[in-house]
């Protein structure tokens, strides 16, 4: 685990040339698909096996070679962004390519399976041992070759955003760990991040409210937004009602736990987590969770601009169109959150630990309290 640990740690280093490799199979087998290959995956399915990808439905004699352009020419430019660091026309486009993958990758080819995965990781953990109920053979039948594809994309799009970071941050002669640099601006005070992160923290709770107030009139019989006859099937398929109200109480938790990015409790562990209490909270354990819910549930909303399967009914379309900002917001809070409660870089050691000293629970502050003015008036 220490070695995985100190692996991850040097990600500047090593991300770009994951990002190269990656790029250069995937254009690979853009060529292979091109020459007639099986396996391209966006080729038109059974609509059960469809992904709600924009690419999904696509012809591989047009989209396979596009494919393979692609990926060849981002494998050169992530090995180049892994050996340059002069400043320039060449390093700002490599920055501007970067990003433009990193966005495609991640935020525009996927679909809502990535925020299912995150959701339903606990379930899918059970259904591998115990299978899956109802009709399906297996996991494999839920995470078959058109999702996995785009699980796949969506990771090597985080490995190219993390490379063009990194390779813009050695560009601007910055800490490419931390992104300070010696001699300047140290950025906004933590009052001014605490005042933008709880703006952003109100509209990131605010943003899923349609979703959770229709998927729970649904559960309770209330058929808003959708005719009677559409209640009636779901209240006739086994489950689906159970898994909108799962997922609109999962949501309204969220909310709960976005609230810990602006409050103290986000900082500091409160006197009823006993085992922890008055202990500082390790900023990676509000920070991951949320960056992933943030990056996936974008391309979740982003689906529904390109999927008319939805659109006559409001309630099934308009409030996924709120998503994006859902995650945007979430993410800028998070972002807020992060650069509030980092610490000392270990790398260049810029930086200082920001933030409230944390205090002991409130008995033995009590204590401490007493013993001091006992000692004052003994003086």
């Amino acid at each position: 685990m220490s070695t995985l640990r100190r692996w991850w740690g040097h990600w500047p280093t090593w991300t770009g040339y994951a990002a190269a490799g990656l790029a250069l199979i995937y254009g690979g087998l853009g060529v292979y698909w091109t020459a007639g290959g099986d396996g391209f995956p966006f080729a038109p399915v059974d609509p059960a096996r469809a992904s709600g990808s924009i690419l999904e439905g696509s012809r591989a004699e047009v989209v396979a070679p596009i494919i393979a352009v692609l990926g060849l020419l981002g494998a050169v430019v992530a090995w180049v962004m892994t050996r340059r660091t002069r400043p320039g026309r060449l390093s700002t486009a490599l920055v501007v390519v970067g990003g433009a993958v990193a966005v495609g990758l991640t935020l525009i080819i996927p679909d809502y399976t990535l925020i299912m995965l995150v959701a339903f990781a606990p379930l899918l953990l059970v259904f591998a041992v115990t299978g899956v109920p109802g009709d399906q053979g297996g996991v494999g039948d839920i995470l078959y070759w058109h999702r996995t594809n785009l699980i796949i994309l969506f990771l090597v799009g985080l490995l190219w955003a993390a490379a063009t970071v990194a390779y813009r941050r050695r560009v601007r002669g910055a800490c490419a760990y931390c992104g300070r640099r010696h001699g300047a601006d140290p950025g906004p005070a933590r009052q001014t991040l605490l005042r933008r992160g709880r703006w952003a923290v109100a509209i990131a709770c605010l943003a899923p409210l349609p979703y959770e107030v229709t998927r729970i009139a649904w559960y309770l019989g209330w058929p808003l937004g959708i005719s009677r006859d559409f209640l009636r099937m779901m209240q006739d398929t086994p489950g689906m009602l159970e898994v909108g109200l799962g997922c609109a109480i999962a949501s309204t938790l969220g909310g709960v736990l976005t609230h810990g990015l602006v409050a103290r409790w986000g900082e500091v562990y409160p006197r009823w987590i006993w085992f922890s209490a008055g202990k500082r909270v390790p900023p990676a354990l509000a920070v991951v969770p949320a960056s992933i819910v943030a990056v996936t549930i974008i391309p979740a909303g982003l689906m529904f601009l390109w999927t008319s399967e939805a659109r006559g009914t409001w309630a099934l379309y308009v409030p996924s169109l709120f998503w994006p900002v859902w995650g945007v917001a979430l993410g800028a809070a998070t972002i807020a959150y992060h650069l509030r409660r980092r610490g000392a870089c270990r790398h260049c050691g810029l930086g200082h630990r920001p933030g409230p000293e944390p205090h002991p629970p409130v008995d033995e502050q009590r204590v401490r309290d007493e013993l001091g003015s006992a000692s004052a008036s003994r003086a």
